[in-house]
């Protein structure tokens, strides 16, 4: 019961860091109003809320319950996952810091945002959609060592 309650948790995690990256990824424009970043910060904070939960319950997954570790450790697909993950977790840091500091302020005042963190967005979502790819792929045992 433990496994299914901790992977339906990951699956959650997972949905709310697609969908609020998808959402980001729809609203981030190359000029935008004061309250439409504070909008925006609070669309990536349930993208944060999300990484955090999936991270924590696939930590779980990984040493504490079901499958044993290397049957995760001992795969280059689900290490290149984990990898692809935290490198979007890494992009996400600039654009994060920019919402969170350019929403505080006349709310009408209008902002541009650096095409720079446009794309940071857009390859996070790129890199993003290839993970679901690698999860089918580890989970019916390819990439083993």
């Amino acid at each position: 019961m433990d496994y299914i309650l901790i992977k339906y948790v990951h699956f959650i995690g997972v949905f709310a860091v697609v969908g609020s990256l998808f959402a980001e990824a729809i609203l981030v424009k190359p000029r935008m109003t004061r309250a439409e970043l504070f909008f925006l910060s609070k669309v990536d904070g349930v993208y944060g809320i999300g990484a955090l939960v999936a991270v924590a319950a696939g930590l779980l997954l990984w040493f504490g319950v079901g499958k044993p570790a290397g049957f995760y450790t001992q795969n280059w697909i689900f290490l290149t996952k984990v990898g692809l993950f935290s490198t979007v977790g890494l992009l996400s840091i600039w654009p994060t810091v920019f919402f969170l500091k350019m929403r505080k302020g006349d709310p009408e005042e209008v902002v541009s945002i650096p095409g720079l963190i446009r794309l940071m967005v857009r390859v996070e979502v790129a890199l993003l959609v290839v993970i679901p790819a690698l999860a089918v792929l580890m989970a019916n045992g390819i990439g083993v060592y």
